[in-house]
């Protein structure tokens, strides 16, 4: 989740170039082949990524995880004044209504809703594959923004919206739910806002639930409960993009050597109740958001922010059917949507 400024851009890509741990320069890059492209399993013109793992099979497969019908909630309620990241903004409008009486049924209506903000990367939100990249050098000796499957940005991105690795382009996320209870584990009700969740954390939680790490399958959608919802209400606190508030110190979240270890996993979304899913900031102040590099830009694994998983964790489901459909918004880096578990 970023605030992309172009008069940032350019720092932040350069700064990532020289740390970042994802394979680069080491040998010259073409637009045929790269660090991480083609992607081997879905072919060089792939720009469905992860949600590919998501087959006929794979649904029938999740719908056996139903066993109540029981549905929770686990995304916010779109509204003002919720936590928005950096000078985002949300603000839905009704304006006047016509006050007249239509028919001799003497309807009346409103229906006229008017949107200002930033509709993909507010609220609970969903990453799509267009929505980070980074650089790297090609063999000629240019630099290029490279994203999923080495689609560089000159091929994703248009005053419109993104030509490649929209929004729409993602599959519908109808699998396996798998819900890692974190704070649980760590037996605190909120994990404290520098912790990032290691891999033994993951691998504690998954045993305390009683979930062999072996049975996590390709397609799985796996949720991370950190404990971080109670603060939603207090915009400062939750939204790390001012760290400058005396309320602010950041969010826990994954670290690079998790992402990895779910990217090995083959799941097809990651998804927290944080803003950023990953550690916020990170521990190695070289780095900038690299989990969502590892996850989307290698991987093609998508990622879903600012969940509430409360209810799901407080009653100790751990394996459901998850089901989150993107909105199919054209060029768009990122969509609201309504995320589901059924027990």
């Amino acid at each position: 989740m970023y605030v992309y400024r172009h008069a940032q851009l350019i720092g932040l890509f350069a700064m990532i170039a020289l740390c970042f741990c994802i394979p680069r320069e080491s040998s010259a890059q073409t637009r045929e082949k790269g660090p991480w492209w083609p992607n081997s399993q879905w072919g060089a013109d792939d720009q469905a990524g992860a949600s590919n793992w998501i087959t006929p099979e794979k649904i029938l497969q999740a719908l056996q995880s139903v066993k109540t019908g029981e549905v929770y909630e686990l995304g916010h309620i779109y509204e003002r004044g919720m936590p928005l990241f950096g000078d985002r903004d949300f603000k839905l409008l009704i304006p006047a209504p016509d006050h007249r009486a239509w028919g001799k049924n003497a309807g009346v209506w409103h229906g006229e809703d008017f949107f200002v903000g930033q509709i993909g990367q507010v609220g609970t939100q969903f990453d799509a594959l267009g929505h980070v990249g980074t650089r790297v050098t090609y063999e000629d000796g240019t630099k290029k923004d490279v994203f999923y499957n080495g689609f560089t940005r000159e091929e994703v991105l248009a005053p419109g919206g993104l030509k490649a690795l929209g929004t729409e382009k993602a599959g519908p996320i109808i699998t396996r739910g798998l819900l890692i209870d974190i704070a649980g584990y760590k037996g605190v009700a909120t994990l404290s806002s520098r912790h990032e969740v290691t891999i033994e954390d993951v691998q504690g939680a998954l045993a305390r639930q009683g979930i062999d790490e072996n049975d996590i399958q390709p397609g799985d959608a796996i949720l991370l409960n950190y404990g971080w919802a109670v603060n939603w209400g207090n915009p400062p606190k939750y939204n790390n993009a001012d760290y400058d508030h005396p309320e602010n110190e950041g969010s826990p979240g994954i670290g690079i050597a998790v992402a990895r270890w779910l990217a090995d996993k083959k799941v097809s979304l990651v998804g927290a109740d944080s803003c950023c899913v990953e550690v916020i900031p990170n521990p190695d102040k070289s780095l900038f958001h690299p989990v969502h590099q590892e996850l989307i830009t290698l991987h093609g694994i998508y990622m879903l922010e600012n969940l509430d998983l409360r209810l799901l964790a407080g009653d100790e489901v751990y394996d459901f059917l998850f089901i989150f459909n993107p909105l199919r918004l054209k060029g768009a880096t990122g969509s609201p949507g309504r995320p589901l578990a059924i027990r």
